[in-house]
């Protein structure tokens, strides 16, 4: 995800202070990691660099002044762009996972081990995830089914790898 296309986003209705940005931000798409300010303020000073916003004012405050953002028209033709652009489906062909197995096989190693342990770790985030998605919002709930769909593949996978583990093992060694 581009986080300066994000902060656009964000800024689209309407002008904001930095502090105003993260805290949206947090409550949307912060759930498991959460911006830092200077990851704000650092993303606010590109944009405003490249024209995609501008400084709306400033108010005085307790502190130094704090300024308003405000998204450009060129800012909202790049998050046009942004948006309309499909994001490349992963295709996940060189996994770790699989680079694993097939060095457990190449070393004399039982990849089957390999390919149980990482299914116990896919089961027990599946569980977590799970949990929490049962207590969460409707966004929560949403990033945990992505989550846990991509786990079940995952899954699919390990089973698949498991049953043709003798057919692999053959090509690899040989």
């Amino acid at each position: 995800m581009s986080f300066a296309h994000t902060v656009l986003g964000l800024l689209e209705n309407g002008p904001a202070h930095g502090y105003d940005i993260k805290r949206v931000y947090d409550e949307h798409f912060g759930l498991d990691r959460p911006l830092h300010y200077g990851q704000v303020y650092a993303a606010l000073a590109r944009l405003l660099k490249k024209g995609l916003i501008e400084v709306a004012g400033t108010e005085a405050g307790g502190g130094p002044e704090r300024k308003r953002y405000a998204i450009t028209d060129a800012g909202v033709t790049d998050l046009n762009s942004w948006l309309s652009t499909p994001e490349a489906p992963q295709q996940y062909l060189q996994s770790t996972l699989y680079t694993k197995v097939v060095l457990a096989l190449l070393a004399g190693r039982p990849a089957a081990d390999v390919l149980e342990v990482q299914r116990g770790a896919h089961l027990k985030t599946m569980r977590e995830l799970t949990r929490r998605k049962a207590g969460g919002d409707l966004a929560e709930q949403l990033i945990c089914d992505h989550a846990l769909f991509h786990l079940e593949a995952d899954l699919r996978w390990l089973e698949l790898t498991a049953a043709r583990l003798d057919e692999l093992a053959e090509k690899v060694t040989t």
